[in-house]
């Protein structure tokens, strides 16, 4: 019966406390403005199907959350990004 204990086998991982804090990076680098011309740096806000990224995902504050929304929408106003895509990344 010792022997059986080794083989328990878990279904999902256990939970291990090493979640890293999220934070701001345009508080961090101090970037003021964001540019809705540069649409690589605002793939990164955006998912596969083009859906911007919420707060709670990216770790953005409230202010810069609006300036990457508004960002995005002008972007796709000018057709630098796409309002739908299958695969965007």
């Amino acid at each position: 019966m010792i022997g059986k204990t080794s083989e328990i086998k878990y279904l999902t991982p256990i939970a291990v406390d090493t979640k890293k804090k999220k934070y701001c990076r345009f508080k961090k680098s101090g970037i003021k403005y964001i540019d809705y011309k540069d649409a690589n740096f605002l793939l990164k806000f955006v998912n596969e199907q083009g859906k911007v990224l919420p707060r709670r995902i990216t770790g953005t504050s409230t202010k810069y959350q609006k300036k990457v929304a508004q960002a995005v929408k002008r972007a796709r106003h000018l057709a630098l990004m796409p309002y739908v895509a299958d695969l965007l990344k």
